[in-house]
Parts: structure tokens; C-alpha cells; sequence
């Protein structure tokens, strides 16, 4: 004979145990945010600016010192009130500091600057590519994105390979790479031909 437990105490268990299956899903959760995640933001953060480099500066509260500025060619942008601030070849923070010692001492008491990466500079690419010219660039591609980017190779294209100047090299050393390394911005890619 099966004997059943009044409704009164089977409750408490019931309600025990749903807390119990809410709490392991909330701690599954909060693990999942923990994962390191490889966003353009994370990306960026170690990313030196060029000339061409569309970049957000935002001055908190202070809406009249905020705005979008290209980085010219001698690497400088031009901001209201402090006039010039380098930002060729220096990370996000970097020119967020600068920004921010420019406005300390007779501007602003304690300024909290933020610098985004609108518009990175392009990339150019010539060789055995359909449309050789410059291109603008996207977070994460690869040669071979770029390629097919300038309209894929020509009959005559070494396929493997490709030849990259970096913007950054102010020896402008070509470097042999192959079409699956990642571009980065301002790289100058030539696709060389191939004689057989």
C-alpha cells in the first residue's frame, strides 16, 4: 500500500528545491559574463592611432569640448579650448590622458575624458588584385577578405602569400604573410605575380 504525504508537507520541499534550481541557473549566468570575450572594444585597446583615424572624444558634462575629429597628417587632432594633441602612434588611453593634463590646470578641476575608434584608416592593396586602391578597414579581416574586397586575384596572382608594409614601420619594410594573418589598419598589401 503507497502512502501518500499530506499537501502541507510536500510545499516546503517543492519551494526548497525551486530555490535551489533558481540559484545553480543565476550562478550559471553570472559564470557565462565572466568568459573573456573578444569584442572590438577589448580589441582596440592596444591599438595605436594613425593618420585618418576618425576618433570620438567625449568630455564628460561638457558637451561643447566633445566631437569627431580625423587625425591629420603630422598625427595631431585639434580640440576646442587646448588647440593641438598628439595622438599619432599612442593607445586609446594614452590620448585620453593627454587630453585630460591639457584641460586640468585651467579649464577643468578633474576631467574624465573617453576617446572611441569610429573610422579606422584604410587599407591599400595593388598587385595582381582586380580593383587595386585603398579600402576601408574592418576589425578582424584577414588577406583574404582583403582580396575579395578588391574584386578577388587575377589569373596571374601568387595566391599564397602577400606582401604587407605596415603603417606603422617607418622603415617600410615589406614583410611576407600569408592570406590568412589578420590586417590591420593602414597596411599597404602588394600581391605579387607569379611567373609560370
Amino acid at each position: 500500500m503507497i502512502k501518500f504525504l499530506p499537501a502541507r508537507s510536500i510545499l516546503p520541499v517543492i519551494l526548497l528545491l525551486s530555490g535551489v534550481l533558481f540559484a545553480f541557473s543565476v550562478s550559471a549566468e553570472d559564470s557565462k559574463d565572466q568568459l573573456p570575450k573578444n569584442t572590438s572594444a577589448s580589441a582596440s585597446q592596444g591599438y595605436k592611432f594613425g593618420s585618418g583615424d576618425l576618433i570620438k572624444v567625449t568630455v564628460f558634462n561638457h558637451e561643447d569640448l566633445s566631437g569627431e575629429y580625423t587625425i591629420n597628417g603630422a598625427g595631431l587632432i585639434a580640440l576646442p579650448l587646448i588647440g593641438d594633441v598628439l595622438a599619432k602612434d599612442l593607445t586609446v588611453k594614452q590620448v585620453e590622458e593627454g587630453i585630460a593634463a591639457k584641460l586640468k590646470p585651467d579649464y577643468l578641476l578633474n576631467p574624465r575624458v573617453s576617446v572611441q575608434v569610429l573610422n579606422y584608416r584604410p587599407f591599400y592593396i595593388i598587385g595582381e588584385v582586380k580593383e587595386p586602391k585603398s579600402y576601408p578597414y574592418v576589425d578582424g579581416m584577414t588577406y583574404l577578405n582583403a582580396v575579395a574586397i578588391a574584386g578577388g586575384f587575377t589569373y596571374r596572382a601568387k595566391e599564397d602569400h602577400v606582401l604587407v608594409i605596415r603603417a606603422n614601420d617607418a622603415k617600410k619594410n615589406e614583410v611576407k604573410l600569408t592570406i590568412d594573418d589578420k590586417v590591420q589598419p593602414g597596411d599597404q598589401i602588394h600581391v605579387e605575380e607569379r611567373f609560370f
